[in-house]
């Protein structure tokens, strides 16, 4: 018998049991919807997150407290930066164009009878051209503003508007920690920044927030959260890299291991892309267990076919069909079976990630590797289950068969 009668032969056996067929297909739709899904999903995420970095500008570099060993070990890191650091790049420095600290802390903040909890950044005005964000309304606080310790705030879009709706919040009073601040300006939407919003925050001096807010937490001076510099250009990423390690190091009197870390843009997009490449990676893995699980369900119902068919086999054998004859034939309807599941998964897999587009930040795409591993895969995986029973058909005896029918 030639493969294309022993097609047809399949083709009309799985259609006259539509049923079983759909339910033994369910396992490798499932599989290849959700690997395809979860690999276009992360994809979109790592896409997400580069964008998110790329937004930043080239030339942004940060400095955080403790070294990438010491925030390995722990969760609670040292407060070893200082307002005295960044002054002193910004004097010593020569390829930093702008130096922002920031002190940030999460604290209640009220209007009349209205009470939120939102991020509180301590900062100086060389926020604005570090980190890119603009005043939508009113003034951003001014070097006399850090100098006095003057308890002036700008809110973020998202604070102002739950605060004050459409009404003009230039001049009213808020209060943070029961501490009040006059409202003297509002900043630009900026929105999601690694899914922290943004917008939800409020920006004021440095000085007072560590006089009035946080207080005097660390033994060095001034303490801050983490500082962003900017480089005069891009080409002058690496030097001021350099440059302030090796200050920060004269500075911090340092020996043996920093008590900081100087981070790039191109090192977050790396630090991203190996965490969101695992994440993907680890969802496809747990996507492919069902491909796995699809295939012993195809061992199964195909091994419940030969039972049934023995009659069949039996009478086929005994007009001549051999041992070959047999196996092709439901090798190709095991092969058929995955094939059929892996088209109609790999549908509802390109679905789901439109879907996951259109409803959220992530610019999930198709996956043409994902989609031909896949279906790669689960045909594999249906000749691979299929052998089994197809051996266990074409080595029934012909006189037994037909006895037992």
């Amino acid at each position: 018998m030639d493969i294309f009668e022993s097609t047809k032969m399949a083709v009309k056996t799985l259609t006259a049991n539509k049923l079983r067929s759909t339910l033994t297909m369910l396992g490798i739709i499932i599989g290849n919807a959700s690997v395809i899904t979860m690999v276009g999903v992360g994809q979109g995420a790592q896409r997400y997150a580069s964008e998110q970095f790329e937004s930043l500008g080239p030339n942004v570099l940060f400095i955080i407290p403790g070294s990438n060993e010491s925030r390995n070990r722990t969760f609670d890191l040292p407060k070893t930066l200082t307002l005295e650091d960044a002054k002193a790049i910004a004097a010593q420095v020569p390829t930093v164009s702008a130096v922002a600290p920031q002190l940030q802390t999460q604290q209640p903040v009220t209007y009349s009878n209205k009470r939120t909890s939102s991020l509180i950044v301590g900062t100086t005005p060389e926020f604005l051209p570090v980190r890119d964000f603009e005043v939508a309304r009113g003034r951003f606080f001014t070097d006399l503003d850090v100098q006095r310790n003057t308890q002036v705030v700008a809110l973020g879009s998202d604070v102002a508007k739950n605060f004050f709706g459409d009404a003009d919040p230039i001049g009213q009073q808020i209060r943070i920690k029961n501490i009040s601040f006059q409202v003297i300006g509002v900043m630009e939407s900026k929105g999601a920044f690694l899914g922290n919003n943004q917008d939800d925050a409020v920006y004021i001096p440095l000085s007072t927030m560590s006089s009035r807010i946080t207080g005097n937490t660390s033994p060095y001076g001034t303490e801050v959260t983490f500082i962003s510099v900017n480089a005069r250009d891009e080409a002058s990423v690496n030097a001021a890299e350099f440059q302030l390690n090796n200050l920060l190091r004269l500075r911090h009197k340092i020996t043996t291991e920093d008590d900081f870390t100087v981070r790039t843009q191109k090192d977050a997009l790396e630090i991203v892309g190996n965490v969101t490449g695992a994440l993907t990676l680890m969802l496809a893995a747990i996507a492919a267990i069902s491909l796995f699980v699809g295939g012993i369900g195809i061992m199964n119902i195909m091994l419940v076919s030969v039972r049934e068919r023995t009659h069949e086999i039996g009478l086929r054998k005994a007009i001549g069909a051999s041992q070959q004859d047999i196996l092709v034939q439901f090798i190709i309807e095991a092969v058929i079976l995955s094939a059929i599941g892996g088209v109609i998964g790999t549908v509802i897999g390109t679905s789901g990630i439109m879907l996951v587009s259109a409803v959220t930040p992530l610019k999930a795409g198709v996956s043409t590797t994902a989609i031909a591993v896949a279906v790669g895969v689960s045909g594999g995986i249906g000749l691979f289950f299929g052998v089994f029973p197809a051996r266990q058909a074409a080595k029934l005896d012909p006189i037994v068969a037909l006895r037992s029918a």
